[in-house]
């Protein structure tokens, strides 16, 4: 039964991070990966800051939340690639720049979602 709600949501996470893939922005810059993995950043904090709290939520309901909809959303293997791309073309610059803000602003992302979820118990 995991499976499913797995991925039911993982298939609604990833509707979402091509809806996102679709914004008309004009930049070399990754961008809307950038987004994409501090939204999900947020979410998945946002969640994990829910539950801390509460004995009510079922295992499934955190697998579809967690692991389907986070998971299929975020797209880290797509910024590992961006950043890789970016240092082959020989832009060391903006692939440091790129690699720094997606791990400071997605950890970043966690202790936000944390809170946003307190304010909300």
């Amino acid at each position: 039964m995991g499976f499913l709600f797995v991925a039911l949501g993982g298939a609604l996470g990833a509707v979402g991070r091509y809806a996102i893939s679709l914004i008309p922005v004009k930049t070399g810059f990754p961008v809307l990966t950038l987004v994409t993995n501090v939204l999900g950043a947020v979410l998945i904090g946002f969640i994990v800051g829910l539950v801390s709290e509460r004995e009510d939520i079922s295992p499934n309901t955190l697998l579809f939340w967690k692991t389907g909809v986070c998971g299929g959303f975020t797209t880290f293997s797509t910024f590992s690639l961006e950043a890789y791309s970016l240092f082959d073309e020989r832009q060391i610059a903006a692939g440091t720049v790129y690699i720094a803000l997606s791990v400071v602003l997605c950890i970043a992302g966690i202790l936000v979602g944390k809170r946003i979820a307190m304010l909300n118990r």
